[in-house]
């Protein structure tokens, strides 16, 4: 279906340049994981720099036969960029180094092709490799062009490269409304939890910030958890039970990385969801880690892609354990509200902190106390069952209604509004 290309293989050749015009200039360090995570066995490193990239071959004639050199002495089955190749430069890159040529999109979809477990997170990415490949198909079917000429000179009515082209379309449209589907089972899922006032807490963070094993921690879970970029694709929820707050949703989702494909992003939607609609965010640090501040700048410029920007968050330094003088706390503002949690999911030290923040920040807005209520607010007692929120009943002495109630701020607001009475008039606990 495809133009015919070089076997892939383990032996990597990996190229990382700097760009003199760019401000912000990173290592080869975080991309060396990523092709150790995807299964290829790094030989080199082969950095440069350049004030802009080759339109041909992207390097320069000199660092490509330096690459070619490296290739052939190391027998390299693969030279990985860390950078975005257009398809014609990755075409002629093969063609000099006959050997493959992935780009940082390309290496970050074959891991996710590995770590893809469930039927939905093998259809995310399946659709973003097709949208990745669509834009590959050369024309390998020459022999198949349309001949000109006049009669018994015509070639076929639709050459290989237009029926690939037809058939990737026809799958891409075929995966999208299967996952939109998903996306709207998902909503109707999210749309349950909110009836029911359960409020959603979802981790998000930089790949490998320790998101799965402080979910395993937290609820008990056997979320797969290893020290891997990308270990987690697949969204995982989870109950959990807060002291005053009650029970909670917990939801891991994939993380974040500098540079994440937008393809990537559009094709995990109904996934990153769970975040853009969550109550909070516990946006997971690796403490000891020396990029921590730039990799918690690309996760929030990830929300803001996402609509997450507004939703509130805490951050969650982990790893403490890996601090020379690590410290599980509870850092607050000037209000006295808690803003950041330091703790090691590894050892579970400050875990009980974390659900102690978590309770403080979810409980700003939930009323969460007992009502004594007499008879004649029969109509308020049958709203606040109505609306879900009553938890037990008894009554007391002077046979009034004693109901203990948990629900949103702003929806008791409301009921007391239409029941034409105020704070002041209900007696509470």
């Amino acid at each position: 279906m495809f133009f015919e290309r070089p076997e892939s293989g383990e032996v990597a050749v990996l190229v990382h340049i700097n760009f003199n015009d760019q401000s912000v200039n990173y290592g080869p360090e975080e991309f060396v994981e990523l092709a150790i995570s995807a299964g290829a066995d790094p030989v080199a490193v082969i950095t440069g720099s350049r004030q802009r990239a080759d339109s041909r071959y992207f390097v320069g004639t000199g660092k490509l036969d330096e690459i070619k050199e490296i290739v052939d002495r190391e027998e390299a089955q693969v030279v990985l960029f860390d950078h975005a190749l257009s398809p014609s430069q990755e075409r002629n890159l093969e063609s000099f180094l006959q050997c493959r040529v992935l780009d940082r999109t390309g290496l970050i979809l074959d891991i996710f092709a590995q770590r893809a477990r469930t039927h939905e997170g093998k259809l995310q990415v399946e659709l973003a490799q097709l949208q990745h490949m669509s834009t590959r198909l050369i024309r390998g079917w020459t022999h198949l062009e349309r001949q000109k000429g006049g009669i018994g000179m015509r070639g076929p009515g639709e050459t290989q490269l237009e029926t690939d082209r037809r058939l990737l379309r026809e799958r891409i449209k075929s995966i999208q409304r299967r996952l939109d589907k998903v996306n709207t089972q998902r909503d109707q899922s999210r749309r349950s939890r909110s009836r029911s006032d359960m409020p959603t807490v979802s981790l998000v963070g930089y790949t490998n910030a320790g998101k799965s094993t402080l979910f395993n921690r937290a609820t008990g879970a056997d979320v797969y958890a290893a020290d891997q970029l990308f270990a987690t694709l697949d969204p995982t929820l989870r109950r959990l039970d807060i002291e005053q707050i009650g029970t909670i949703v917990l939801a891991d989702t994939v993380g974040f990385i500098r540079q994440l494909p937008h393809r990537l992003i559009k094709a995990f939607q109904a996934t990153l969801k769970e975040s853009s609609e969550a109550d909070l965010l516990l946006h997971v640090v690796d403490a000891a880690d020396i990029s921590r501040d730039e990799n918690i700048s690309h996760v929030e410029s990830v929300l803001e892609e996402i609509g997450a920007e507004d939703v509130p968050v805490l951050k969650v330094f982990n790893k403490i354990d890996a601090l020379p003088t690590g410290e599980a706390r509870i850092d607050r503002d000037a209000d006295g509200v808690p803003y950041r949690v330091w703790l090691s999911a590894r050892d579970g030290v400050g875990i009980d902190l974390l659900q102690q923040a978590i309770a403080e920040l979810l409980g700003q807005d939930v009323i969460n106390e007992t009502l004594y209520l007499p008879t004649e607010c029969g109509r308020l007692r049958a709203m606040l069952f109505e609306q879900g929120a009553v938890r037990s009943e008894s009554f007391d002495d002077a046979g009034r209604s004693v109901l203990e109630v948990r629900l949103p701020k702003k929806d008791y607001l409301q009921i007391l509004a239409r029941a034409g009475m105020s704070e002041s008039q209900i007696e509470a606990a």
